[in-house]
């Protein structure tokens, strides 16, 4: 076999061995933050859990914080694609209320952080690196902006369901009530924009 053939078959061999190296660190950064936190948490902590190298570590991520960023970011790209899964499924199903499209894509983002809940629960702790406070405020406000496509000419229905949904992630995750997070789906979908007052007129 000649050289250029070898090194063709050795290369992806090495990366999926590299996607593997990396994928264990992260599970093992998971349970390490999980369990004891990321402030308590260190990197010699996430290696041996991994049966990995220091140096394979720092390979594949900066530190300690690009460990969490990277779980909240592959945390957030899931829970978007379910997001987006179920406003799909309501426009094809011919759904045209925006508020019933919200309050899906709302139950598919509060059954993710159930079916993920004590990674949710970590980042909610506030015990991240930091900065992750500033993070999770872009985030929020990310979300609003798509809220604010989904109903036009309304931020002050934005502000509300935007709020209620955020206090309704942290209540859910903490408590793990799945009917609660039904009941309070059931409340938001009532919320309509107020009637503007009409000023009568003398005449």
């Amino acid at each position: 076999m000649s050289p250029d053939v070898e090194n063709a078959v050795a290369q992806p061999r090495t990366s999926e061995r590299g996607a593997a190296t990396r994928s264990s660190l992260l599970a093992a950064a998971r349970e390490i933050f999980v369990s004891k936190g990321f402030a308590e948490a260190g990197v010699t902590d996430v290696v041996a859990r991994a049966d990995a190298s220091v140096g394979s570590l720092y390979h594949h991520f900066s530190g300690k914080a690009d460990l969490y960023l990277t779980l909240w970011e592959e945390f957030q790209a899931r829970q978007t694609q379910r997001t987006k899964r179920a406003v799909r499924a309501a426009r094809a199903d011919g759904e045209g209320d925006p508020m019933r499209v919200f309050v899906g894509a709302a139950r598919a983002y509060l059954e993710g952080c159930l079916e993920e809940r004590e990674l949710a629960a970590l980042f909610l702790r506030g015990d991240g690196p930091p900065g992750f406070d500033v993070v999770m405020r872009d985030r929020l406000r990310v979300w609003a902006q798509r809220n604010a496509a989904l109903f036009e000419d309304e931020p002050a229905l934005v502000v509300v369901v935007t709020g209620a949904l955020a206090a309704a992630v942290s209540e859910v995750v903490h408590s793990g009530d799945r009917a609660l997070a039904e009941e309070v789906l059931a409340i938001i979908g009532q919320i309509h924009p107020a009637t503007s007052a009409t000023t009568p007129t003398n005449g």
